[in-house]
């Protein structure tokens, strides 16, 4: 038997170690299909964060999503409020870490404002997917619709990252009198593969939150804001979902990354944004709804 020769002993090692790599990729893949829930809404859950907030003026609220989750928010009501809003927090937030946030707009903003958990987050029962978180925020916002005496499609919607994608759904879908965004995409793929050029990952994702394609259809005001430092979600990404919209607009860049604070800056132009927002909504008229205690 001759011995092989160089050029096959070379050609051997490098169908071996391509047939590993592409192993491993296929792995990547599995694995990255099988958990992206896991992996997109890490879910803080109680008893983490500081639920007993002796000193916040707050209000704990319980409400049924569509298909029946039960979910739970902290309302912070304001006995003259400029607006009254609706803040949907990012993937890995629960309204126990927002309280001191929540509570310092209300006060400087003058503002009553209700934050709810997803599904899978806080107390609120059930598992995160971008189905029923929508489905979450439909009803977070009829529930404050209702127990602030105003129409849905009066409320000003503030979305952070995550909820930024999730507001941007509601705005289209039914209206706001104002939409606030900050440090959101245009679509969840678009920031994965900013993360993983390397995969496929526009084809492979079941979580889209597609706003992009979305906030065409919102025709209200709209002040989003975005960090030139963030390393999550690119600044570009903001840029392009703020040139889509196609209402009245006003773009706010600081110099921060994805979860830095917003300057003190950012809140005077927030609070002249909403002092600026028409009495009425700009959507197509909706039945008030009828004030209810809360439940």
């Amino acid at each position: 038997m001759q011995p092989s020769s160089p050029r096959s002993r070379v050609g051997h090692y490098l169908w071996r170690w391509t047939r590993l790599f592409a192993v491993g990729y296929l792995l990547v893949l599995l694995v990255l299909l099988l958990f992206e829930n896991y992996l997109l809404y890490p879910a803080p859950r109680y008893p983490a964060g500081d639920w007993e907030a002796p000193n916040l003026p707050h209000e704990e609220v319980h409400f049924v999503s569509a298909d029946g989750t039960k979910l739970h928010g902290w309302y912070f009501e304001h006995p003259q409020p400029r607006a009254v809003v609706l803040y949907c927090h990012g993937n890995g937030d629960h309204v126990a870490y927002l309280g001191p946030h929540l509570a310092e707009l209300r006060r400087t903003l003058g503002v009553s404002i209700f934050a709810f958990d997803y599904r899978g987050y806080g107390r609120s029962e059930g598992a995160p997917a971008e189905a029923g978180i929508l489905e979450d925020a439909a009803a977070a916002r009829d529930w404050l619709a209702r127990r602030a005496g105003v129409r849905p499609a009066d409320l000003v919607l503030i979305g952070r990252s995550l909820g930024g994608g999730v507001v941007v759904d509601l705005a289209a879908a039914a209206g706001a009198r104002g939409l606030v965004l900050q440090n959101t995409f245009t679509s969840l793929p678009d920031v994965a593969a900013n993360i993983y050029p390397w995969l496929p990952v526009r084809l492979m994702m079941k979580n889209r939150y597609d706003s992009l394609a979305k906030i065409g259809r919102y025709q209200g005001p709209l002040f989003q804001s975005h960090g030139t430092r963030d390393e999550l979600v690119p600044l570009a990404l903001g840029q392009k979902l703020f040139a889509a919209a196609p209402g009245p607009k006003r773009f706010f860049e600081h110099d921060g990354g994805h979860n830095s604070a917003e300057p003190p800056e950012y809140y005077g132009e927030l609070a002249r944004f909403l002092d600026e927002l028409p009495a009425n909504s700009v959507s197509p008229p909706a039945m008030i709804a009828t004030p209810a205690p809360a439940d």
